[in-house]
C-alpha cells in the first residue's frame, strides 16, 4: 500500500514538473526603456521654445516626457553665470530622475556656457554626451553687432577673453562624448568652422541655416544616433 502510495507521490511530482517545465517562462516586468535624460540649452536672443520640434522628434523615437528638459536662462548675463546656473539644473535633473549622468545638446552661444560647466564646474563627472549645434565655440564676426549691449555677447567675439581661457589646453575635457554639428552657410558663425570642436565629432551636415540647426530633422538624426 505505502509503496503504491509512493509511487502516485512519483508520478504527480513528476507530472507538476513536465507542466512546469512546459509553462512559457515569465520574465521579470520589464522597465520602460531608459536614456541618459537630456538637457536642451538654447543660445542668445531664444528660449526653452525653439527645442519644441527635437523633443517631440525624442519623444517620437522612444524617450518619455520626464526625460527631456528644455530649460531656459536669461541670456544676456556672462555665460560664466549660465555655467553655473546650468549645474544647478543638471542635479536637479539627475534628482528627478534617478539617473546618474545627462547628455547635454546645446544650440549657438548655449555650447559657451556648457563648456565652461564641464571645463570649470565639474561638469564632466555628470554628463556622458556634449553635442554642440552651430555652437560657437571659436567666436563668431558677428557678435561684434551686440557685443557692446550684453556681456554674453561680447564673449562670443572672436578672440575674446572669455573664448581665449574657454579653449586653452583641452577643448574637450574628461571621459564624455562630444560632438559638433555645423553648417557650411551659418550666417550667425563667422568663418562657419569656428562651430568645431578639436577633440569631438565634427559634422558638416551641409547647408542648413543657424536658426534651422536645432530644428531641422536631418540634424536631429544625426544627433538621436550619436546619443544613441
Amino acid at each position: 500500500m505505502q509503496r503504491h502510495k509512493r509511487r502516485i507521490v512519483t508520478a504527480l511530482s513528476a507530472t507538476t514538473a513536465s507542466l512546469l517545465l512546459a509553462l512559457p517562462l515569465t520574465a521579470a516586468p520589464a522597465h520602460a526603456a531608459s536614456h541618459d535624460p537630456i538637457v536642451f540649452v538654447h543660445g542668445i536672443s531664444s528660449s526653452a521654445s525653439s527645442w519644441d520640434d527635437w523633443v517631440a522628434d525624442f519623444e517620437a523615437d522612444g524617450y518619455s516626457s520626464s526625460e527631456l528638459f528644455a530649460w531656459s536662462y536669461d541670456w544676456t548675463k556672462s555665460n560664466a553665470t549660465t555655467a553655473q546656473q546650468l549645474a544647478a539644473e543638471v542635479k536637479s535633473v539627475l534628482a528627478q530622475t534617478g539617473a546618474s549622468k545627462v547628455d547635454i545638446v546645446v544650440h549657438s552661444m548655449g555650447a559657451l556656457g556648457g563648456r565652461y560647466y564641464l571645463k570649470n564646474l565639474g561638469g564632466t563627472s555628470y554628463v556622458d554626451h556634449f553635442v554642440s549645434v552651430a555652437g560657437v565655440n571659436h567666436g563668431t564676426s558677428v557678435a561684434s553687432l551686440c557685443g557692446w549691449l550684453y556681456t554674453s555677447c561680447k564673449e562670443m567675439q572672436t578672440g575674446s577673453a572669455f573664448l581665449t581661457a574657454l579653449n586653452s589646453g583641452d577643448e574637450t575635457p574628461g571621459s564624455v562624448a562630444y560632438a559638433a554639428y555645423w553648417s557650411d552657410c551659418d550666417e550667425a558663425i563667422d568663418p562657419d568652422t569656428s562651430a568645431e570642436l578639436s577633440g569631438a565629432t565634427n559634422v558638416d551636415v551641409g547647408c542648413v541655416s543657424h536658426t534651422d540647426m536645432n530644428n531641422d530633422h536631418g540634424v536631429y538624426e544625426q544627433v538621436h544616433d550619436f546619443l544613441s
